[in-house]
């Protein structure tokens, strides 16, 4: 018995290409990410605003924060926090010593809230396109 190509088998080869075609682009946007480690090989430390100098950096990008995490962390603020040395109650603290955080496009600003460190230049803010 012989198969036609139905309408059914078409739709399905359609959907099948249309879902390769989304994996396709998502892996090329992927691909596209860069990694930076924060402090190149000094790490996250103090004095670190110079650090963003030169880079351009991307939405999706991948900052690396590695540090001492019995002295440091990590805490994505908002500008006023960035610029008041100060976290609000109940921000999301990264401690690991080895954070990885995806940049999202337009500002975003970290700092470590240890008494003392963001006031010590211990803070960054970087602009992703």
């Amino acid at each position: 018995m012989a198969q036609g190509s139905g309408s059914a088998g078409g739709a399905t080869r359609a959907l099948g290409l249309g879902t390769l075609l989304c994996l396709l682009l998502l892996l090329a946007h992927t691909a596209d990410a860069a990694t930076y480690t924060v402090g190149d090989s000094g790490g996250w430390t103090f004095n670190m605003a110079s650090w963003t100098r030169g880079k351009r950096f991307r939405a999706g990008d991948v900052l690396v924060f590695r540090y001492s995490r019995s002295v440091h962390n990590v805490v994505p603020v908002s500008a006023a926090g960035y610029n008041g040395c100060s976290a609000p109650r109940g921000s999301r603290t990264y401690n690991s010593g080895n954070d990885r955080i995806t940049l999202a496009r337009g500002r975003n600003y970290f700092i470590c809230s240890i008494a003392g460190h963001c006031q010590s230049g211990m803070k960054i803010a970087v602009v992703a396109a």
